[in-house]
């Protein structure tokens, strides 16, 4: 689902309730509806539009009943500033190869290293399931000690992760205003447009039409943009390219 149409999905509070009930346990609809206090009709239809989205999944038990809870992982990114406007829906996988970052170092076997937890392979579908579902078809005694780290160690892991979020985003901002401030162009401009001229640049569109092209703007403005960097000092121009100055 895109992520705009999962926002607006989310948007609506008691849909918002029902996936938080779910994440405890399974719930049927005359269940939920005692639990929030919503009629059992509205439950259905907010439960309907959850499971379309893919978000919510049910079963039936022995007797019939039928029990509704959360499909898998997924995690909604929202990035709220003056100069950016951005969502992103991602889901959680296991074998993403987070080695490969080039900024951010975690430790993936958490120090140790008699432990053997695959890292680097995908098992099951990749969604948070089918580990589980691996783990019951085996005989292999659960480490509660180590089980019980793990969860300690990543619960702390997400923690800072949030704040190096929380930091990158302060510093793009102060690094955006630092470039708009240093610029001696149109005062009624966007200050954003000179940093993602700037890096549209640094990512290797060297003409006035692949900066535009980046920018989603016309030609005419991106050029004024564009000698409005070079003026401070922050472009060259070299063989009729653009290029970010040394």
């Amino acid at each position: 689902m895109d992520s705009a149409d999962l926002l607006d999905l989310l948007g609506n509070e008691n849909r918002r309730r029902i996936l938080a009930l779910l994440a405890r346990r399974p719930y049927y609809v005359t269940e939920t509806s005692e639990e929030l206090r919503v009629s059992p009709k509205a439950v259905i239809d907010h439960l309907r539009r959850l499971e379309e989205a893919g978000l919510v999944e049910s079963r039936v038990d022995d007797s019939g009943r039928k029990y509704f809870h959360i499909a898998r992982s997924l995690r909604l990114e929202v990035n709220v500033s003056p100069y950016r406007f951005g969502t992103k829906s991602v889901r959680p996988r296991r074998g993403l190869d987070v080695t490969r970052c080039r900024y951010v170092s975690i430790d993936v076997d958490g120090g140790d290293p008699d432990r053997d937890h695959d890292h680097g392979h995908d098992h099951g579908d990749g969604d948070g399931r089918g580990r589980s579902a691996e783990r019951r078809g085996t005989d292999a005694p659960a480490d509660p000690g180590a089980l019980a780290a793990d969860l300690d160690r990543l619960d702390d892991l997400e923690d800072e992760l949030s704040l190096a979020q929380r930091w990158v985003q302060a510093r793009l901002t102060e690094t955006i205003e630092t470039v708009a401030d240093a610029v001696d162009g149109d005062g009624d401009r966007d200050e954003r447009l000179y940093a993602d001229a700037l890096l549209a640049a640094q990512d290797g569109a060297d003409s006035t039409v692949e900066v535009a092209r980046a920018l989603g703007l016309s030609e005419a403005v991106t050029r004024e943009v564009l000698f409005d960097l070079r003026a401070a000092g922050f472009l060259a121009r070299v063989d009729g390219r653009w290029e970010v100055a040394d």
